[in-house]
């Protein structure tokens, strides 16, 4: 009978965090809406980096461009907790932007994942804009554009892979907790985000609501990834 006291246990928690998730908990979704806010702003502001970024490396030579296509490669395996790092040491009180006192608040979160998703969007970025202009080299050369044309042109004939190297950043952004604690401080009503909620619901014994969390996670990482293969679908059959 004692055995069977943790599975009631895991099963009534189960049962609890699919009620707060159909009943559209009134915590549950500030959390989710507050998470969706700062991941959706760094990735738009991450993309409006990225993207252009990407299109210049492609149909510009320069003396350093093999160097900088390497770092933007290396640092996508950047540590988020070292990102976190030092964005908190810059924001903090005695860092050169401290005077603007954005520690613990959503906008140094929003910092924080830009800096952690630029190098992955602009990456897969390149690679999708690097083929394409290996097939529009000689064609837009001949005609004499300039190089923002050249740019414009690639970004808006890539757009779907574009898409989905934005949508890989959003996946990486909303799942990220490291950096976000770090920054973040993890305050209620204030910068809590699904990712540091279910770490500290999980410690508090409150299973029901990190796993009602766990779930509306999951279910934005399946939307994602179904998004992904969605576009690359659509995309091989624009080619073919």
């Amino acid at each position: 009978m004692e055995a069977l006291a943790p599975m009631a246990d895991i099963w009534l928690g189960l049962s609890q965090a699919f009620w707060l998730v159909i009943t559209f908990d009134a915590e549950l979704m500030e959390i989710t809406l507050r998470s969706l806010m700062v991941s959706l702003s760094a990735l738009v502001i991450a993309s409006a980096i990225a993207l252009p970024l990407a299109a210049l490396l492609a149909v510009r030579r320069f003396r350093w461009r093999r160097w900088v296509i390497a770092i933007l490669n290396a640092l996508m395996g950047l540590p988020p907790v070292v990102v976190g790092l030092i964005v908190y040491v810059v924001l903090s009180r005695s860092g050169p932007l401290g005077v603007l006192g954005l520690l613990f608040t959503p906008t140094a979160m929003v910092i924080a994942q830009v800096i952690i998703i630029v190098p992955l969007i602009a990456s897969v970025a390149h690679q999708a804009l690097r083929d394409l202009w290996s097939e529009y080299h000689d064609l837009l050369i001949s005609m004499h554009v300039t190089q923002g044309q050249k740019v414009a042109t690639l970004l808006w004939d890539a757009r779907r892979a574009l898409l989905t190297a934005s949508l890989a950043g959003f996946g990486r952004a909303i799942g990220e907790v490291g950096a976000i604690m770090i920054v973040g401080g993890n305050i209620d009503n204030v910068t809590r985000v699904l990712t540091t909620a279910i770490a500290l619901e999980t410690g508090k014994g409150e299973f029901a609501l990190a796993l009602g969390l766990g779930f509306v996670l999951i279910g934005l990482a399946i939307a994602v990834n179904l998004s992904i293969h969605a576009l690359s679908r659509t995309e091989v059959e624009a080619r073919w």
